[in-house]
């Protein structure tokens, strides 16, 4: 801005889409009475407006309704009312792009994004339905060993974690003083689908996913435990219930004498299946402890890195010390190991985004739809149908993890 003066011709010739506020002073000093033609110089004076042509709204820190200059009414810049030199200056702090006020809005603030209010809900129901399917893909595999299922989904799932990792610029490693944590959630976390995976092969697939569920009730009592979370007597009645649905689903024969119905395959193997996703749910039960230690300090994409890294570290060496390297007897079973890989993934980022949009209380609520669903293809894929003492069992489990789903959600709401 070499010359500060604009003629009223120049001004006319402007569009009237952008107000420019700009402060007259008077150019005479009272200290040596000379004339300053810098436009840097600042005094206090009266407030001219003009119109300029822009696509942004240009606003300023000045009073809007300052009174017009003696030009703007009609009269002369050299007029002998003024007899003075004026220099128009421009403020000092002007905001660009600012967005119109209420008022110029329809007196109504920036519109939001609407959403879609039971979204979060719906990803919990698709991320239960992937996973029935991973079971009953399991349950279908013949030949090929838990382990050996487990190595290959870890591995499809670090190749798909490694380039978010990457564009997000977290690291491989974590912090430095997670690490030990992270770690451990790795372990716990692939130790679960491990042994989740051995239960389904060995015992009913809906037997399987109903111990499972047991896990909310055991993360209660380790995070009593580990980090001196409140213990209520609601925990302890969940826990009673929780055991009730374990053994009746177990059916242990000095219980239940020598002679039990309605097992599917060798007892032995029912047994061995019991104990394996017993111990995956309390396995279950450490992750989310592990979880809750880490916070928020660590990425969401680091802690699913170290789950696949530490799950295939684990399942190679195993598997090897075993000897259960295996290939699959037709091409049907190992499309079907891909496909629990991916929708493996394909799970996970929906109950992530399920979390996201909604408190843990209700997506928990959801996932209890894994239950029905392997109730259901247990009788349409393999003609099983449950016995009385399995239903039990089951709903004392479900009654349980929805009891603790409930308080959760209740105590979340109250605190805000």
């Amino acid at each position: 801005m070499g010359d500060c003066n604009l003629i009223a011709g120049e001004r006319a010739s402007f569009r009237k889409d952008v107000l420019l506020v700009f402060n007259k002073v008077d150019s005479r000093e009272k200290n040596n009475g000379g004339d300053h033609d810098e436009c840097g110089d600042r005094g206090e004076g009266t407030a001219e407006r003009i119109p300029l042509q822009s696509n942004c709204r240009v606003s300023c820190d000045y009073d809007q309704d300052a009174p017009e200059t003696e030009e703007a009414q009609g009269g002369s810049e050299n007029s002998p009312e003024s007899n003075e030199k004026e220099k128009l200056y421009p403020p000092t702090l002007c905001v660009r792009g600012k967005p119109a006020s209420p008022e110029e809005n329809g007196g109504e603030g920036p519109e939001k994004p609407k959403r879609c209010p039971a979204l979060g809900l719906f990803y919990a129901f698709l991320s239960a339905f992937m996973f029935s399917i991973i079971s009953l893909l399991v349950k279908s595999i013949q030949g090929v060993h838990a382990l050996e299922i487990s190595t290959l989904r870890c591995f499809f799932q670090m190749l798909f974690i490694m380039p978010f990792l990457i564009y997000n610029k977290t690291g491989f490693l974590g912090p430095r003083d997670k690490r030990i944590y992270l770690v451990l959630r790795g372990f716990f976390g692939s130790t679960t689908m491990i042994l989740l995976f051995y239960a389904i092969q060995r015992m009913s697939l809906a037997d399987a996913i109903v111990i499972m569920f047991s896990n909310p009730v055991f993360t209660s009592l380790l995070a009593w435990i580990f980090l001196k979370e409140k213990c209520t007597i609601l925990d302890c009645v969940f826990t009673v219930f929780t055991l009730t649905g374990v053994v009746l689903i177990a059916r242990p024969p000095f219980i239940f004498g020598n002679t039990v119905y309605g097992i599917d395959g060798d007892y032995v193997n029912h047994i061995k299946g019991t104990i394996a996703v017993f111990a995956g749910a309390v396995s279950g039960g450490f992750t989310y402890v592990t979880l809750r230690k880490i916070g928020k300090s660590v990425h969401l994409y680091l802690s699913v890195w170290y789950y696949a890294v530490i799950g295939f570290i684990e399942c190679v060496i195993t598997v090897s010390i075993l000897g259960e390297w295996t290939i699959p007897f037709c091409g049907r079973d190992r499309w079907m190991l891909m496909l629990i890989a991916v929708l493996g993934i394909i799970g996970q980022v929906f109950i992530t985004k399920a979390l996201q949009l909604e408190k843990a209380g209700p997506v928990s609520l959801i996932r209890t739809v894994e239950v029905v669903l392997a109730f259901i293809f247990q009788f349409i894929f393999f003609n099983h149908a449950p016995t009385y003492l399995s239903l039990g069992g089951a709903l004392c489990i479900v009654a349980s993890t929805v009891g603790v789903a409930l308080r959760k959600w209740y105590n979340s709401i109250h605190k805000t």
